[in-house]
């Protein structure tokens, strides 16, 4: 967590960089504010800024968490939380469908009318627009998750690992990523 990282910490952090090289993952999710309220995630952009530039003044990687499908948020949200990250310096990004689990408080507010999954089509459009919004030099290290099948109620598609493998390879090779023939 970004707002976890003290400065005996980023000292502990550097020793170990010089030992072996050290990425560290932060959880932004998004740069909306309003959803990262609604998310729980008890820390402002500001916070997770500063743990970049903290990290990144001890040369030490970030990776960075991204969740594609947050309930009120548009398709710019996403596309504004990818292009903050990368103006804060990430390294790396980690893409993330939201997924709506049994026994949780998003369940509870799906449940209600209040939250709506993405269609598959709607992930993989959103998808790769904040693929082709990440510069080259920063690492894609995810693109897509499943959740525990037992835990999962929406979206069921993304239940079907084979299936979603198979439309982001289809939707690579329609957009011509395949084998260095990235174009974006």
């Amino acid at each position: 967590r970004p707002d976890c990282l003290p400065q005996d910490v980023l000292d502990m952090l550097q020793r170990l960089n010089k030992i072996k090289p050290v990425w560290i993952e932060l959880g932004l999710q998004t740069s909306n504010e309003k959803s990262a309220e609604y998310i729980r995630r008890f820390y402002d952009n500001s916070v997770y800024e500063k743990a970049v530039k903290d990290l990144k003044s001890i040369n030490i990687n970030v990776i960075t968490h991204i969740i594609i499908g947050l309930p009120n948020e548009t398709e710019e949200d996403v596309l504004n939380t990818v292009d903050f990250s990368v103006k804060c310096g990430t390294d790396g990004v980690k893409l993330q469908l939201l997924h709506i689990l049994k026994d949780t408080d998003l369940y509870e507010d799906y449940k209600k009318g209040l939250v709506k999954p993405l269609s598959i089509d709607e992930y993989m459009d959103i998808l790769f627009k904040c693929i082709e919004r990440i510069p080259k030099n920063i690492v894609i290290h995810r693109i897509t998750g499943d959740a525990p099948k037992k835990y999962l109620v929406e979206p069921l598609w993304s239940g079907d690992k084979k299936k979603v493998l198979n439309t982001i390879n289809k939707e690579m090779e329609k957009r011509d990523i395949i084998q260095g023939k990235c174009k974006i």
